[in-house]
């Protein structure tokens, strides 16, 4: 497997640090000052939510505020830690509820504290919060064994995602006991295989096992395991994967689910919470697995669902997100996704439920995380723009990446040495890439290129891949364009309609209040050929800006015949009437999907009147 570097070792930069920034600025830098279920939560001795939502909010921000070094956020992070801390009772139990409720609280929330808890010692090496850890998965391990507790709805399903804090503490101290509860946990916890025939038809019901949250997180749950008990690794999550792509993916690498199993309409939702779970996911299959496919497909997710779910300034964001989506107003009658409400694609503080306010923090930060991964002999690099600074034996090395991929398909490393020393500089050459150069001359297609060599001083490697826009079709019969690790999309006109009130003692006050977004422009459209041409812009304060976004692709588009979702006029109909134009065919400028709020990205390959 690969390792990951240190916490302290990578930091951000470019455009990924200033994302980064624009997410410390906005929702994820300010929850604890502005929203009930954080300010007030009863893991800090307060009244409100005592379960998944501080853990949530907390897993992305203390990466978050460590990355980019902002001493405040720090703090603010460590006041929390250290409440949870000072909460834990003697016996180690660390979630906030009664002794006497300790039988009915549901252990998800203790698994995601653990993750907390493993991930602040990384960055912090504090014995306190180790030692927290410790007694909480140890009073874990001995209630689970009397029977005192068990695995029951959210924890039944998510029982992999404590293996994570169990194998922190086992690479510290080796102790049995650690591998018995994970095997506990397994026993007591949901069997993901034996449901297949349960995703292959969308149900108009909610199940905890076609919980699309649930199904991001399980991917991993055959690698944690096989990774802590020593067990052969089968690959199931390639066999899990095909089957939720053929019958729910989408055109961005994800699936759809609004709040369940959706089909492959393109205009059903997909849970903001599913994007950043699938992020992570695909980031610990990488890393446990070295399979580069969990790389692509990261980077697919990562550079268009994600952004497209946030807005530019990163203070509001949707519960679900449609691959075409044309509106986001609130639906008048009955909700047109199939297990969520109204309200769910609105731009906004809370819209649905709070657990993707909490929970989708983590995205950015966890990606960050994984720009570098240690190999057995040297360093395996992304073409994220960030900087390493480690140490290979006793020598201290630096490695900076200079890159605006994905808007470029260019990155160049600066390999930076104290003293002469030999060790591997490898990256990966993605599957979509038709040529790669590096130092300007072409080199094998292959999953990797690898330079082992002795550095001295510094050196610098420049690698280019070579991609054209195409089309690909998608499970609908419709194409999308992409162009590298980017889909584009037709951009449609938006009117922000700003929404302020307050429900159920929540506030939306801008810039955290809930926004319709109204569409201005026409969006029945097919393409008219297969020739784009790519338009490079500049960056902006954003780097996924709706307004000025770093590349586009100019395309001739012909207006084609599409109607509304039946009953709806704010949904369009998965398919056009027919793929024939009926006007001529007009130049349009597609924007990369995270860029664009409102688009179409399925459309029909039509030749024109």
């Amino acid at each position: 497997m690969y390792h990951y570097f240190g916490a302290n070792e990578i930091r951000p930069q470019g455009w990924l640090k200033k994302q980064l920034e624009v997410q410390a600025a906005g929702l994820s830098g300010n929850l604890d000052k502005i929203w009930p279920d954080i300010r007030d939560s009863a893991w800090i001795g307060g009244d409100k939510d005592g379960w998944e939502r501080v853990p949530y909010w907390l897993d992305g921000v203390i990466p978050l505020a460590h990355l980019l070094e902002n001493e405040d956020m720090k703090t603010r992070a460590d006041k929390y830690i250290n409440a949870i801390l000072d909460g834990q009772q003697e016996d180690g139990w660390i979630c906030p509820c009664a002794q006497e409720e300790r039988g009915k609280y549901d252990v998800w929330a203790l698994f995601l504290i653990g993750k907390v808890l493993a991930l602040y010692c990384e960055f912090t090496e504090s014995a306190r919060a180790k030692d927290g850890l410790y007694r909480a998965m140890e009073c874990l391990n001995r209630m689970m064994q009397a029977g005192e507790v068990k695995l029951f709805d959210w924890g039944e399903f998510r029982w992999f995602e404590c293996l994570i804090p169990i194998q922190f503490l086992y690479e510290d101290c080796h102790e049995e006991w650690l591998k018995d509860l994970a095997r506990r946990l397994r026993e007591q916890g949901a069997d993901y295989p034996s449901y297949i025939e349960e995703w292959k038809r969308p149900m108009n019901k909610w199940t905890f096992y076609t919980h699309i949250v649930n199904l991001g997180m399980m991917f991993k749950y055959e690698a944690v395991c096989c990774e802590l008990l020593g067990e052969p690794y089968e690959n199931r999550a390639e066999e899990l994967w095909q089957v939720l792509e053929r019958y729910n993916g989408t055109a961005v690498g994800t699936f759809t689910g609004d709040e369940c199993l959706s089909g492959i309409a393109n205009n059903q939702g997909t849970e903001l919470c599913s994007v950043v779970e699938l992020m992570y996911t695909c980031e610990l299959l990488y890393a446990i697995t070295q399979d580069p496919v969990w790389a692509q497909r990261l980077e697919r997710i990562a550079f268009n669902a994600l952004p497209a779910t946030v807005s530019d300034d990163m203070w509001t964001h949707q519960y679900d997100q449609m691959v075409n989506q044309i509106a986001c107003i609130r639906f008048p009658g009955k909700s047109f996704f199939r297990t969520n409400g109204e309200e769910s694609h609105l731009f906004g503080l809370e819209p649905n439920f709070g657990c993707c306010t909490a929970n989708f923090n983590q995205g950015w930060p966890k990606f960050a995380m994984s720009a570098f991964l240690q190999t057995e002999k040297g360093v395996l690099c992304s073409m994220l723009p960030a900087q390493l600074k480690t140490a290979i034996g006793k020598t201290g090395v630096t490695i900076t990446a200079d890159s605006d991929y994905p808007f470029r398909l260019a990155c160049s490393y600066t390999v930076e040495v104290e003293e002469p020393v030999s060790f591997e500089l490898k990256f990966r050459i993605p599957r979509w890439a038709k040529e790669c150069r590096v130092n300007g001359e072409p080199v094998a297609l292959s999953d990797f290129y690898t330079i082992e060599k002795e550095w001295n001083g510094t050196e610098t490697v420049s690698v280019v891949y070579v991609d054209a826009p195409h089309l690909e079709t998608q499970a609908s019969g419709l194409q999308t364009v992409v162009y590298g690790p980017l889909v584009f999309a037709l951009p449609i006109e938006t009117a922000y309609k700003k929404l302020e009130f307050t429900r159920d003692g929540v506030e939306r006050k801008f810039p955290y209040c809930d926004y319709e977004l109204i569409p201005q422009s026409e969006w029945r459209y097919g393409f008219a050929g297969d020739a784009f041409t790519v338009c490079e812009g500049e960056q902006s304060s954003a780097p996924f800006s709706s307004q000025c976004p770093p590349v586009t692709l100019k395309a001739k588009l012909c207006p084609v015949e599409w109607d509304f979702a039946e009953g709806y006029d704010s949904v369009s109909d998965k398919l056009p009437k027919s793929d024939r134009a009926v006007g001529a065919a007009v130049e349009k400028e597609l924007y990369p999907y995270g860029c664009a709020k409102l688009r179409m990205t399925e459309m029909p390959l039509v030749g024109q009147e």
